[in-house]
């Protein structure tokens, strides 16, 4: 189990696309949450096999999207951290 913080910025924010994530972290069986920053940017945390991590992480980056993902991303950048204990589900914030 790995646990990353991943930034997305470009135009994320109120066109659906922490519902998107959300969606895509259940269907990996992933935990963590996806929230709006201040500065426009979306912070993923998501918890899980690194795999997982890394196939989400590739939906996210996508310059076209395959999954039909909400808005448009300009760049992402990950943080990988030691797995946190006490997270459960996938929560838009």
């Amino acid at each position: 189990m790995e646990r990353a913080l991943i930034f997305v910025r470009g135009r994320v924010q109120g066109v659906g696309f922490r519902w998107w994530t959300r969606a895509r972290a259940l269907e990996l069986g992933l935990v963590g949450h996806a929230r709006n920053l201040p500065d426009g940017r979306v912070e993923v945390q998501a918890q899980g096999e690194r795999s997982a991590i890394e196939a989400l992480i590739e939906l996210l980056s996508e310059r076209v999207s395959t999954r039909s993902r909400p808005g448009h991303v300009g760049t992402v950048t990950t943080q990988w951290h030691d797995e946190r204990g006490g997270l459960s589900g996938f929560r838009e914030r």
